[in-house]
């Protein structure tokens, strides 16, 4: 049987090129919900924002930067202010060309797939630490959000993981691109978050207009990971959720309890996937990469006998793309494009 495994590089876009610094801009609520923004101006400090229900003053442009995770780093690349981190960490895949060298010359302050502790971030002197996880701010790993408050260094955890794991009402990429403003205004630079907003979202209407229809939605299964045998899956309140949407496709486990949902071999066999989407993760855990899924889901008894497995409708992205960050917006061209050569 010919294989139809569709294998997407984790290449930037040439679309998606780094923003620089240059006039400010910002945004306001109301331009928000008409999906536009408000006339350009400069940051004035210090300003407040409420960020994950917490109030965050910021008094002027941060210059020594930490980012608790690789994702966030690159962000704050693309924003043009790369040269402000002053450490990183949870580094898990290799960096794509664009950024790669810029990112290089960042200090890693953890072992690759592991947390910066709090003293080692404090070492580092930060006036502003950024992170894509609510696990990163406890008092186990980085330290919990109000300690470094109280310490003068404001924060800014993304909206899409408040609480861990949990479920987020209408998360999609306009709150995506909103966390590009807020971040170029806390870093003195908003035109440049604006610029990258507007063009991640040309990115995304150019990919979905290419969608090919169907008269019946294809049933996806976004596999993320295994623990301890037990497969992870997307569920509601992610954005695998809102590109499965986006693209026409029905998410089987969009009924789940938790944006990433702890399910069963059973499960899967019974809601029968028509393709499966492979996170292609390279942390070193058992079952991380698309290789290593594939080669699990044809020697398991049950799952080999589904249609998908055994026709190879299998559509690899990046796992990093499946959570908040800049490579997410790949993740749709990726998902259309492997959709429409699957047929």
């Amino acid at each position: 049987m010919k294989t139809k495994t569709i294998t997407i590089i984790a290449v930037a876009l040439a679309a998606l090129t780094i923003t620089g610094c240059g006039a400010d801009t910002s945004s306001d609520a109301g331009a928000k919900a008409k999906g536009t923004t408000a006339a350009t101006s400069a940051t004035t400090y210090p300003f407040t924002l409420k960020n994950c229900g917490t109030d965050v003053s910021y008094k002027a442009a941060p210059q020594k930067v930490v980012t608790l995770n690789q994702a966030a780093a690159e962000i704050l690349i693309h924003l043009g202010v790369g040269d402000r981190i002053a450490g990183t960490g949870y580094e898990i895949e290799k960096m794509p060309p664009p950024v790669a060298a810029q990112y290089e010359k960042i200090p890693v302050l953890s072992a690759p797939g592991t947390e910066i502790k709090h003293e080692k971030l404090l070492e580092a002197q930060p006036d502003f630490v950024y992170g894509s996880f609510a696990s990163m701010f406890t008092k186990e790993q980085s330290g919990e959000r109000k300690q470094l408050h109280d310490l003068g260094v404001p924060t800014y955890l993304t909206e899409f993981d408040c609480t861990y794991h949990e479920t987020v009402a209408n998360a999609d990429f306009t709150m995506l691109f909103e966390e590009y403003r807020r971040l170029g205004k806390i870093m003195g630079v908003p035109e440049a978050g604006e610029k990258l907003a507007a063009q991640q979202k040309a990115v995304v209407d150019r990919a979905v207009a290419t969608v090919e229809k169907r008269e019946k939605p294809l049933k996806v299964m976004w596999f993320y990971s295994t623990y301890e045998g037990t497969p992870w899956a997307a569920g509601p309140g992610g954005l695998p959720q809102h590109i499965s949407k986006l693209v026409g496709v029905e998410n089987i486990f969009a009924d789940a309890k938790t944006k990433w949902a702890e399910v069963s071999w059973d499960e899967v066999a019974a809601r029968n996937p028509d393709v499966i989407i492979l996170a292609d993760l390279t942390r070193g855990e058992p079952n991380d990469t698309a290789k290593e899924k594939i080669e699990l889901l044809k020697k398991d008894p049950l799952t080999s006998k589904l249609a998908a497995v055994k026709g190879d409708k299998f559509i690899t992205i990046p796992g990093s793309h499946m959570d908040p960050s800049f490579g997410s917006v790949s993740a749709v061209p990726a998902l259309v494009d492997g959709l429409n050569k699957l047929g």
